[in-house]
């Protein structure tokens, strides 16, 4: 099960109490003051684990609560801190405050690391003549949690353009395949083996519609997981199956594109014109040609693999390119 996105409860432990404690013995009348202080809370941290893929988890968890810090004892003795919570995620989480919608931090690079709630200060002892001093309690916030991934190239394209069909033929996924719309509910991400050494990821989008900008068919999640990629492929449906208009299909998702973020319609795209194997296709690329003078275009077909060595070789020198 793929899971996007989650809302969490994160606090912070608090600090240790002070002590109040005389010390007393036969040779003096008066005890002295040795309270010893609290220790600190422990922090909440999230940090980015490669090895996590989905926020599935935080489905079933909720509240995360970090260690409380140690009280002090008397002869001076201070309460040890408590331990720090770190919480794993997966590459590419964004995290948020939950209340102002500020973004706390995301999460890229392995190891990559922020602090969210502060332990609490340990409180003073008396030992100085001092009164002594509760802890402090620690930071407590509400996060929302966001999931981008991270892939070198986006597969966008309409419902049914064949998007399933082409990552399953140019890696090891294996999403499910079927001759209807929407088929694909969430992100697959993929391998691609171009030679020995050679290999880039792939993430295929679920199907986009118009509105999806406006997050009608959940579009604005899948979007965001195209914002990270260097490139994408637009898959177009060239045979018209489902009586679409190509063409329209292409002007359409490139506005949702730009609706969504100006960022995304400026990514380098290579135009796929799939199954065009079929025979009501070669009128319909000849006339899709003649509404993109001067564009390159690669016509394939993901279920016989005509034409897709090709478009592979030519995304992974663009992402070569776009990594010097």
């Amino acid at each position: 099960m793929f899971v996007d996105q989650s809302k969490i409860n994160v606090k912070a432990g608090g600090g240790g109490d002070g002590c109040n404690s005389m010390y007393r013995d036969r040779y003096h009348r008066y005890g002295r003051p040795d309270g010893g202080g609290g220790g600190k809370g422990g922090d909440a941290i999230f940090e980015a684990d490669p090895n996590i893929h989905t926020l599935l988890d935080f489905q079933y968890r909720q509240h995360f609560v970090a260690e409380r810090g140690i009280h002090g004892s008397s002869n001076h003795k201070k309460g040890g801190h408590g331990e720090d919570l770190h919480i794993k995620v997966p590459q590419g989480t964004v995290i948020k405050d939950a209340q102002s919608g500020l973004v706390l931090r995301e999460l890229i690079k392995p190891g990559d690391h922020v602090i969210v709630a502060k332990g609490g200060a340990g409180g003073k002892g008396n030992s100085r003549g001092r009164s002594a001093e509760p802890g402090s309690p620690g930071e407590e916030k509400i996060v929302l949690l966001e999931l981008k991934l991270i892939a070198d190239v986006g597969i966008v394209g309409y419902p049914n353009a064949g998007k399933s069909t082409l990552i399953s033929k140019i890696s090891s996924a294996r999403p499910k395949i079927a001759d209807y719309p929407f088929t694909t509910k969430a992100p697959v991400l993929g391998v691609v083996k171009i030679y020995s050494g050679a290999a880039f990821v792939v993430a295929e989008i679920p199907g986009l519609i118009e509105g999806a900008h406006l997050g009608k068919g959940l579009g604005d999640r899948f979007l965001r997981h195209v914002e990270r990629t260097k490139v994408l492929i637009h898959l177009v449906d060239i045979a018209v199956c489902q009586g679409r208009d190509p063409y329209k299909d292409y002007v359409g998702l490139n506005k949702e594109l730009g609706l969504y973020s100006k960022a995304l319609i400026r990514k380098g795209q290579f135009i796929a014109l799939n199954k065009s194997d079929l025979e009501q296709a070669k009128e319909n690329i000849k006339k899709f040609k003649k509404h993109l003078r001067g564009k390159k275009v690669y016509p394939i077909s993901a279920v016989t693999g005509e034409g897709v060595k090709e478009l592979l070789s030519a995304v992974y020198k663009k992402i070569v390119q776009y990594e010097k």
